[in-house]
């Protein structure tokens, strides 16, 4: 069948993206009745048989009022393709549901980079068809693999036409097989979006990838490079922390690759994006995944970025092996000696930097000296994260035609592999270790929540689920193989939390100097730190005196002079605003000469409040004593 876009009447092009096209300006195939052709024995017209279509109710129901089913398979970018599809959908009525038995379509977003989640998008496919749901299928495996026989008699909807989903729902719904595949520009990043965590916004920043890997499939479906613009992803970040998003997560087939093929890179989208990030580090954003080749040429600027408060010092780079010559049979483009400066120059200038890396086991023509290269590759860095995947020929690409290792030797390398790195201890030490971190999500056990510190260390606490979207300072109790858990000291509320529409969050108060590593918030050292004076620094006084005054709170809150300090703290937050120095871990000195400060500056008011206070005391203490004399004297 032809693309839908090869079947448009007329020459408009298509709908906006967002609007449904009338029905006559949708290319489809009507479902056949198969039993069309039969004698009719019982005499009558056969005309109701021709039209009714198997999967559809007798009574149709009104559109927008059917409820779907999302699965989404494989990366981030896939589930923010996801978001964006339930978005549009749930913004024209279409109710969303967990649930694929009470559901009446479902929307399967695949995934083809290995093989495993392709045959379980085959099992749901089947699983589908047995219950009579009308099937769209989104996502790389109908981009790259169309014809396919599992994908016969289903709607599909391309990676770069996922802003016209509503138009194929519709359009299956009523018993019709649509196929939109052909790509056009990219969909926009302002349409409708439903997330599956309301706390984390995972931002394409481009589509594509300017690698050519002989496994990869993905290129295949995703295509070569392409970016957004600067203006539109910065909009899109003002937008969302408007929403109250905690976490911005960058994604994409290769984020290093990022603006190359419209003038820009990735350090000038990184600065731009930190420039809108508010400076208490109440959103939080996280860089995806990129290949060596790069960002070699910008690690130094990358990295000043990761130092920033409201970054991640965490970044995901695979090397899939640790041999030169199997990087050269997959057509990396690196060396593992460049992937290692990669690793030393963000380790050396980042403190507290976690990279995590992917290896592919069996590669066609590794031999075993090729593979205990890899392992003292991992030995030598001992990661924290290694994604260990076997290799799996994909269908139409290079490798798939290159003499494979035996499956029982993948196998035991797979294993030896990680039994290496599941030895690895990454967070012995953190004991007692006071952090700050970010909480999005309940974990898997139900109990607890998950945060994570700078580093990007996974933190799990026992804490109401009212704490979802705060940060909070924790100390570490105790430590895992893959998190550690922590006990929660301070929370720190966001004003921001209650912010809707377009209005930007306001400033609240940062308990960030209690955080273990000293790039948590912005350094006094201007090298150390990409926000500039402006944004970090240069912050003013209202923000400097809430961070500071918060734990004279603490202590003075039973007495007359930290209620007097408090009040005092409201006044200078109305009425000064000068720029002060913010830096992270004020020492006890700094913060007693701010303190004294703010006292020398007392007004009128403040005098007049704090001598009627004293004579208040005085007049009590009188009064008791003159009261205790004439007891004494009676007696």
């Amino acid at each position: 069948m032809e693309d839908i876009e090869d079947l448009l009447v007329g020459s408009g092009g298509g709908a906006p993206p967002g609007f449904r096209l009338p029905i006559t300006a949708v290319g489809l195939n009507p479902k056949k009745n198969k039993n069309k052709n039969k004698p009719n024995p019982s005499g009558n017209s056969n005309k109701l048989s021709q039209i009714q279509d198997p999967l559809a109710p007798l009574s149709p129901k009104i559109p927008g009022t059917q409820t779907i089913y999302i699965k989404t398979f494989g990366c981030s970018h896939n589930q923010s393709d996801s978001e964006y599809m339930a978005g549009q959908l749930s913004a024209f009525g279409y109710p969303l549901s967990d649930n694929p038995e009470e559901a009446d379509l479902w929307l399967i977003n695949t995934c083809t980079v290995k093989s495993p989640s392709q045959s379980a998008m085959d099992t749901l496919i089947a699983k589908g068809k047995g219950a009579k749901k009308p099937l769209v299928v989104a996502g790389c495996v109908p981009q790259g693999s169309r014809d396919i026989k599992e994908l016969e008699g289903v709607s599909i909807v391309g990676v770069q036409q996922i802003d016209r989903v509503v138009e194929i729902v519709e359009e299956t719904l009523k018993g019709h097989e649509v196929r939109l595949l052909s790509r056009k520009t990219l969909p926009a990043l302002d349409l409708p979006k439903v997330r599956k965590n309301k706390f984390v916004e995972i931002l394409p920043i481009n589509v594509g990838c300017l690698g050519a890997c002989t496994y990869c499939k993905t290129k295949h479906a995703r295509g070569h490079l392409g970016s957004y613009t600067v203006d539109g992803l910065v909009g899109r970040v003002k937008s969302v922390i408007a929403d109250g998003v905690k976490e911005i997560w960058l994604s994409s087939e290769d984020t290093g690759a990022y603006g190359r093929d419209i003038g820009a890179n990735l350090p000038i989208l990184l600065n731009a994006i930190v420039a809108e990030l508010p400076s208490d580090a109440s959103t939080m954003l996280r860089i995806g995944m990129t290949n060596p080749p790069f960002i070699l040429e910008h690690l130094k600027e990358i990295a000043e970025v990761l130092r920033h408060p409201c970054v991640y010092s965490f970044l995901h780079v695979p090397v899939q092996s640790g041999s030169d010559a199997v990087l050269t049979a997959m057509n990396r483009e690196y060396t593992v000696s460049e992937f290692k400066t990669v690793v030393d120059i963000l380790t050396e200038l980042v403190p507290g930097m976690q990279i995590a890396t992917d290896i592919i086991c069996g590669f066609p023509g590794e031999t075993d000296e090729d593979f205990t290269q890899t392992l003292s590759l991992i030995k030598l860095y001992k990661f924290p994260q290694v994604h260990i995947s076997q290799f799996y020929p994909r269908p139409g690409t290079p490798a798939a035609r290159m003499k494979k290792v035996p499956s029982t030797v993948v196998k035991r390398r797979s294993r030896d592999l990680t039994s290496v790195f599941e030895a690895f201890t990454p967070y012995v030490g953190m004991e007692g270790w006071v952090e700050r971190i970010w909480i999005t999500e309940v974990a898997t056990d139900g109990i607890h929540l998950v945060g994570h510190t700078k580093g990007y260390v996974q933190v799990l606490v026992a804490a109401p689920e009212s704490m979802l979207g705060t940060s909070a300072i924790v100390k570490i109790t105790s430590v895992g193989r893959w998190s550690v858990f922590g006990e929660v000291i301070e929370t720190i509320p966001h004003i921001n939390d209650t912010v809707s529409g377009n209005e930007r969050p306001k400033q609240e108060k940062n308990f960030s100097g209690l955080n273990h590593y000293e790039t948590s918030a912005c350094s006094t050292k201007s090298e150390n730190c990409c926000c500039g004076p402006e944004s970090c620094g240069g912050q003013s006084e209202k923000s400097a005196v809430m961070k500071n005054d918060v734990q004279l709170e603490d202590r003075n809150s039973r007495n007359l002079i930290g209620w007097l300090l408090r009040k005092r703290k409201n006044h200078v937050e109305k009425h000064v605003e000068k720029p002060v120095e913010n830096e992270i871990g004020l020492g006890s000195q700094k913060k007693q000469e701010q303190t004294q400060g703010s006292l020398g500056e007392w007004g009128v008011v403040d005098r007049a409040l704090l001598g009627g206070m004293l004579v208040s005391f005085l007049t009590i203490v009188t009064l008791l004593l003159h009261l205790g004399f004439r007891i004494l004297s009676s007696n």
